[in-house]
């Protein structure tokens, strides 16, 4: 089409919208639409240089203000890395189309781990419309696959005791007690310092996602084999948890996971065990003592009772008591 056929359409389009009460992000996407059908070359070639590692440093240095946790930063720039190098073109010029052909190459793999993958690119397509590089997010039209939503299941009491007798040093139990004990993640474990620790009260302040500061409680079990760790000690590392071998400094989270994994090793149960494991154990357990929903809530540190719903499996103990405690005969 001729240059004069387009200003022409552009016009039009104006006066289209200049009828109505004038809103410019109208505007921008009925031109958006409208520029689609033609192919734009710069005559600058520098004008669309391939610089994509630009847009991807100032996505993540964005999330890293938002205190989002150095594992999710770390998936977040290997995801993005993964899809610059398949498009091989500047990140503002990808489409839906490309997009999708991105995430049918992956088809093979688990639907979370698809939907993992929409999610951030998502994110961060979102991010650079709310910094007006884009009009559109070209994930928007892309309809998310339906995952099944897992029941997140955590330890028995019987299960629970084994973990705690395959422990092999007062560190290990430390370890355990503390998560079971606070309900804690592990970035939020691993972040703590002796000095955070109020032994008067036996709580201790962490901070979430988001940065967001919660009180959570250490039982007399955690407190008991935490001074037991700490007696041992002979260093002057600030951190609550440390590594053994030297230089001592804060054990890192895959230290800690390691941990996990070689108690679960001598515990011999069949469930994974890992941090987060415990997380459910804390509210699920916690939920069949009687504990109230708003309550677990909070020492969860979730924003919505349904995320502690889900974490929190109700057995069919607690239902079989709460119908011959509540039902009207």
């Amino acid at each position: 089409m001729s240059k004069l056929h387009l200003i022409n359409e552009i016009e039009t389009t104006v006066k289209m919208v200049a009828a109505a009460e004038y809103d410019p992000i109208k505007l921008a996407l009925y031109l958006d639409d409208l520029l689609s059908n033609y192919k734009i070359e710069a005559k600058d070639s520098e004008m669309i240089k391939n610089d994509n590692t630009d847009y991807v440093h100032m996505f993540i240095s964005s999330l890293q203000i938002e205190n989002y946790s150095a594992h999710t930063l770390k998936n977040y720039r290997y995801e993005l890395d993964r899809f610059k190098n398949y498009l091989n073109k500047n990140l503002l010029q990808a489409t839906t189309a490309d997009i999708r052909a991105y995430l049918s190459v992956h088809s093979h793999l688990k639907t979370s781990t698809i939907v993992t993958k929409m999610d951030i690119l998502s994110s961060f397509y979102g991010w650079l419309v709310k910094e007006e590089e884009l009009l559109k997010n070209p994930c928007l039209k892309i309809k998310r696959p339906k995952t099944e939503k897992k029941v997140r299941e955590g330890l028995t009491i019987i299960e629970l005791e084994k973990v705690r007798a395959a422990c092999k040093n007062a560190r290990q139990r430390a370890l355990i007690e503390v998560f079971y004990s606070t309900g804690c993640r592990l970035d939020e474990l691993r972040k703590l310092d002796i000095k955070d620790i109020d032994w008067q009260s036996g709580s201790v302040i962490v901070f979430g996602k988001g940065s967001k500061e919660r009180r959570v409680y250490l039982s007399e079990k955690a407190k008991y084999y935490l001074r037991k760790y700490l007696k041992e000690r002979t260093d002057d590392c600030p951190a609550l948890i440390v590594s053994q071998r030297h230089p001592i400094r804060r054990l890192t989270n895959e230290g800690i996971q390691y941990q996990i994994k070689k108690i679960r090793i001598a515990a011999n149960i069949e469930k994974p065990l890992h941090p987060h494991i415990m997380r459910h154990t804390f509210a699920q357990l916690s939920l069949d003592n009687g504990m109230e929903l708003a309550d677990l809530q909070a020492l969860m540190g979730h924003e919505k009772a349904d995320t502690t719903a889900r974490y929190a499996q109700i057995s069919e103990e607690r239902k079989q008591t709460a119908f011959k405690r509540f039902h009207a005969q």
